[in-house]
């Protein structure tokens, strides 16, 4: 399984870089990890639209592709980890995640993407998305193994 986190902006605390970086080097048991980042605007006039140009660039052709967005629909982490062995059944080899900058997803993004997610209603920093979706995806693979993890 391969599995891409494409998203706007780079991090910029190490606290966060750290975070990312021990959860990637835990997902080497189980998958294929991807980060891409594209360039964020720093304005907003136009940035949904730019980054969401630059998004599209990236967007791997013959992924499964998931758009993170506050309405996007909520799974609990069984349900995610039991949704991500789905796709696997169904033979998604490449799962793609995609987190927005801090205007949102552009229209034709959101269009691309097969299904919607949401970590929860609350709005959270990006950087810290990231730590969240890394460690959800390694909580996922765990589960699918039968395998020990913290509740």
């Amino acid at each position: 399984m391969k599995i891409t986190i494409l998203c706007v902006g780079k991090l910029k605390e190490k606290f966060y870089k750290d975070a990312v970086a021990e959860y990637a080097k835990r997902l080497l048991a189980y998958c294929s990890l991807q980060i891409i980042e594209v360039a964020d605007e720093g304005h907003e006039d136009l940035a949904v639209e730019k980054e969401g140009r630059r998004i599209l660039e990236k967007l791997p052709e013959k992924a499964y592709v998931v758009a993170l967005c506050i309405d996007g629909k909520e799974k609990d982490s069984l349900e995610l980890a039991r949704w991500m062995g789905g796709r696997m059944n169904q033979g998604d080899s490449h799962l793609v995640f995609i987190i927005g900058g801090s205007y949102g997803l552009s229209p034709e993004v959101l269009e691309k993407a097969q299904e919607r997610l949401s970590f929860s209603k609350l709005t959270f920093p990006h950087a810290l998305m990231r730590v969240i979706l890394t460690e959800q995806i390694y909580r996922s693979f765990r589960i699918l193994k039968g395998e020990p993890y913290h509740k």
